[in-house]
């Protein structure tokens, strides 16, 4: 069968294309950050980069390390961190945010929905000496919070009521109003933090039972008004099940311009 000089031509153009394509894909670099242990295995830091502009971030988090959280862990007040790691910084004067800290609550916590073992993902656009410093005297709320998300004062047995659901050492946490309602444990969140009245981190809270299913799933972060010059906030979260290395991708993508 012959073929037309057009269909040559119209030939030609879809194979330019899809070699453009793919030479477009094969500039996104993944490029590694460090790594810290917790629970047994380590979790480490990345960023995906196109040419020289950070389109993706997050962490990998080893299925071992969430296996291994020790359930029978006693509380302790304030909380300490399981893992503190530092983003590279291409991250940082991409996007604002400077270091995560992970943590696990083994017995969960108040409002009711949350008495679940469960982990809280801090990725923190203040640096590790400004989280540490925070100790909740200043009981200041941010005045302008996504829709649908609420600042709540919960009472603590034997610790009196935090005011905005501060925690020393980590801030306040405002949640989806949803969330704080629901009868029945909570699965995930995503929760957002505050102190001073302005946004300080981002935070996957995640079920540790959710984890344990090996399912991937999204989460949407919800626009945040007044953010501090140099914070680009992403808008979307997925926590990408690999069943082959055992392990979480947690992946934030689309920033703010």
């Amino acid at each position: 069968m012959s073929m037309s000089s057009r269909d040559l031509r119209a030939g030609a153009a879809v194979c330019a294309l899809a070699v453009g394509l793919v030479s477009c894909a094969k500039k996104n670099q993944v490029v590694q950050g460090e790594c810290r242990p917790m629970n047994g295995a380590d979790v480490c830091v990345w960023s995906e980069n196109a040419g020289s502009a950070v389109v993706a971030f997050g962490a990998t988090i080893p299925v071992r390390s969430i296996e291994n959280a020790p359930l029978d862990a006693p509380m302790v007040w304030p909380p300490v961190s399981a893992a503190t790691i530092p983003l590279s910084e291409a991250v940082t004067a991409a996007t604002g945010f400077r270091v995560v800290t992970f943590y696990f609550e083994a017995h969960g916590h108040p409002p009711a929905p949350f008495m679940v073992p469960h982990f809280d993902f801090h990725f923190n656009t203040i640096a590790a000496s400004e989280i540490d410093a925070i100790d909740c005297a200043d009981s200041s709320k941010a005045t302008q919070l996504p829709g649908t998300y609420q600042l709540p004062d919960v009472a603590i047995p034997g610790m009196g009521t935090l005011i905005g659901l501060c925690v020393p050492k980590m801030g306040m946490h405002a949640l989806p109003a949803a969330d704080l309602s629901a009868t029945a444990p909570f699965r995930q969140s995503m929760v957002m933090g505050y102190y001073h009245g302005a946004s300080i981190f981002v935070e996957p809270m995640i079920a540790r039972a959710t984890l344990l299913e090996r399912r991937s799933f999204d989460l949407d972060v919800p626009a945040v008004a007044g953010l501090p010059s140099g914070v680009h906030h992403p808008t979307h979260f997925r926590a990408e099940y690999d069943s082959t290395a055992q392990s979480y991708r947690f992946v934030f993508t689309g920033m703010t311009p």
